[in-house]
């Protein structure tokens, strides 16, 4: 039986997200803190009874992701007696010192909870915060920032979540959902035309994607009809050759990968790229510093 409100159920599903899935990772991190037994400092200090009211606080200037994983930790330790509040929404800009999660209940609970709320917490705002500042770094140019799978083990669902919250699209949630040929398939394959009709031929209804050194090797994608093609570690002057291939084939989106950094982010967009493939937005995001005040 699940130990999330109908509230927070509620709240995860509408932000793309499975309740259970939520769940079992807020139980797995609960497991790390209580492995070896209860919050000791807290039933020592903390009568039984004692009941409080906190804020979850930001210390600095960021972008809000996972207000609702933050409330599933909450219920899971409160079993239903902590009453939480969302003051702020996830993909919007927060201030120092502004509250965002407000949450009532047996004092216990909400000491026992507090560190691991705001490592999840923190964690996907850190995601979106960074993914925020990619995003503005290309504003206008009509190309997205995805994501990649360099992701933290266990917290997938919840970065890519993270990322979407920050302005940014996903790329594939998996290995299965979405196939990518890159150089060790091809050369496994006898080339680029062999391993596409390789993949085409074992999964027909799954999207592919090529990745492409060369501008050549681009050429010969195009030309055996791959419709999303990775420009791996290119220069800029490569990359706008590629996109006049693409777009004299039609239908041909590409994606800019490797080497990019935020200070090149505009130069690489302008070259007519759709999209640019930002693996540091989940894997170097720096952690969004929370607080837990009580009042």
């Amino acid at each position: 039986m699940s130990r999330l409100s109908v509230t927070t159920s509620t709240a995860l599903t509408d932000a793309g997200l499975d309740p259970a899935a939520v769940e079992a990772v807020v139980a797995a991190a609960l497991a790390e803190d209580l492995a070896l037994g209860p919050d000791v400092t807290t039933d020592a200090v903390v009568p039984e009874d004692a009941v409080g009211t906190g804020d979850v606080v930001p210390r600095a200037p960021g972008v809000l992701a996972g207000l609702p994983v933050a409330a599933a930790v909450l219920d899971v330790v409160g079993g239903g007696a902590v009453q939480v509040t969302l003051t702020g929404r996830d993909g919007e800009p927060v201030s120092p010192g502004q509250a965002v999660l407000t949450a009532t209940g047996p004092l216990r609970s909400l000491l026992t909870a507090e560190r691991t709320m705001l490592n999840l917490l923190g964690r996907l705002c850190g995601v979106a915060t960074l993914t925020r500042t990619w995003v503005d770094a290309v504003a206008g140019t009509g190309a997205a920032i995805r994501d990649t799978r360099k992701t933290t083990p266990g917290l997938r669902a919840l970065e890519k979540y993270a990322v979407r919250c920050g302005g940014g699209t996903n790329h594939r949630m998996g290995l299965g959902d979405e196939a990518l040929v890159k150089d060790n398939h091809v050369a496994a394959a006898g080339g680029v035309a062999a391993a596409l009709a390789a993949v085409r031929a074992a999964a027909p209804g799954v999207p592919v994607e090529v990745e492409c050194d060369t501008v050549e090797q681009v050429r010969q994608a195009v030309a055996a009809g791959a419709t999303l093609v990775l420009l791996d570690n290119m220069t800029v002057e490569d990359m706008r050759a590629a996109v006049q291939v693409a777009r004299a084939a039609g239908g041909v989106r590409l994606e800019a990968s490797g080497g990019l950094r935020l200070q090149n982010a505009r130069d690489v967009a302008a070259t007519g790229v759709d999209y640019l493939a930002v693996g540091s937005i989940t894997h170097s995001a720096p952690t969004l510093d929370l607080g837990f005040d009580l009042r």
